[in-house]
């Protein structure tokens, strides 16, 4: 039923396009991608093999726009080569909805964009698409936004179960109701964001009731340009009500320089739990970040893992160079532990490399490949299992194709 629409959809797209042309786009996303891990996440055990994956994130993203109207849709279809048969005979492999909103112009800079869509604000921290993840990441949300000399977006978001019968959720999402309000200004040199962040977490009272424990995420980002190098801050607390019913005191900071070589230098520090301090939630938890981009790319932390754990000290250098269709990056993390993991262990965790290339094989066509290794420290098999001693790899080849059906 879903691949008659879906079918029925483009149908429609293509015998409508030449009275929409200059305000119609149709494009595409071709993404496979083979990853090799052996320490990937979590440490791996002296003598495991090397695993190989094939995974695809296969997009079709249509755009319409007139002076007052914004729609985008976006359906994607992501999977692991081998898990859907040849001759496939059901629709558990449908194309799911990546995004589905419409922005609407109430009044001179001030709109409304409602529906399925990715959030992105400042550097990616609390809110980012997590586009390294072949599924991404998008909210259901409505997104109240005035742009003008300062930008303001107010974010609501309700989420409940599919019987209206109830007032239950117990859906995949981490919040049932969140609200956000973000506020942007930019100078010549100098750019300043500030974000509030509401998180209600549901749970259950009873088998009859249910109450929500809310969060709060307060802080932001300033950035500030020099002739030679760019100096970034970001600086969030978190305060509120655990969903465990503790009080949660934690804060997230990071400082970072950027040389126009390529060049950058930072430290982030994002606050954790200790063996013997039990009394409030001391975990800075990044919430809907894309935390791939931060922490080392063999995500080790905060990637579906580390929440509510010691938090983490980040110290790293990184270089990224570009020219022409080549690019290379080199990154090296240093990390530590905030709190407290037992009364013996040190706090050094380890030290990752991360290396990459790119090479623009076609205009809209990106060959890339990257390896990684993590030197793990004695402390890291208390947080991960496994062998610290053992060789920590991961590695992976991609290939992005991005072409542009109608435009």
């Amino acid at each position: 039923m879903r691949r008659n629409i879906f079918l029925a959809l483009l149908a429609g797209m293509l015998l409508f396009q030449p009275e929409v042309r200059a305000q119609f786009t149709l494009s595409g996303e071709f993404r496979p991608r083979t990853e090799f891990s052996r320490g990937y996440k979590s440490l791996a055990d002296d003598g495991q093999d090397l695993s190989t994956i094939t995974t695809q994130r296969t997009r079709l993203n249509a755009l319409f726009a007139t002076d007052g109207l914004t729609t985008k849709l976006v359906l994607q279809d992501v999977r692991y080569w081998g898990s859907q048969p040849q001759l496939v005979t059901n629709e558990d492999y449908a194309t799911s909805v990546h995004e589905a909103w419409a922005e609407v112009k109430l009044a001179k800079n001030f709109s409304l964009k409602a529906g399925r869509q990715e959030l992105i604000y400042d550097d990616h921290r609390i809110f980012g698409n997590v586009g390294w993840a072949q599924q991404a990441r998008s909210h259901d949300v409505a997104l109240f936004k005035i742009e003008n000399e300062i930008t303001l977006h107010l974010g609501i978001a309700h989420h409940e179960n599919a019987d209206v019968t109830t007032n239950f959720y117990n859906g995949p999402d981490a919040y049932k109701d969140l609200q956000f309000l973000w506020f942007n200004k930019k100078w010549e040199q100098t750019g300043l964001s500030l974000l509030f962040l509401n998180n209600g977490v549901p749970f259950f009272v009873s088998e009859q009731e249910q109450e929500n424990r809310y969060s709060q995420t307060l802080g932001g980002r300033i950035t500030h340009s020099l002739e030679d190098v760019s100096l970034a801050a970001n600086l969030y607390i978190q305060t509120g009500e655990h969903v465990s019913g503790n009080d949660i005191r934690a804060m997230n900071f990071l400082l970072e320089a950027s040389l126009k070589n390529g060049i950058t230098a930072g430290l982030e520090h994002l606050s954790g739990n200790s063996y013997d301090k039990n009394d409030k939630v001391y975990a800075f938890n990044p919430l809907y970040g894309t935390n791939h981009k931060f922490n080392g790319f063999m995500d080790y932390f905060y990637v579906g893992n580390h929440i509510n754990s010691v938090g983490l000290n980040d110290i790293y250098v990184k270089y990224n160079y570009k020219k022409d269709k080549f690019g290379f990056n080199g990154h090296l993390h240093y990390f530590t532990s905030a709190g407290k993991i037992s009364a013996d262990a040190k706090s050094y965790l380890g030290t990752e490399l991360d290396l990459g290339i790119s090479y623009k094989v076609q205009p809209n066509a990106i060959l890339s490949a990257g390896w990684s290794v993590m030197f793990a420290g004695e402390s890291m098999e208390l947080l991960k299992g496994g062998d610290h001693t053992a060789g920590q790899h991961w590695g992976y080849i991609m290939l992005s194709v991005t072409p542009t059906f109608i435009q």
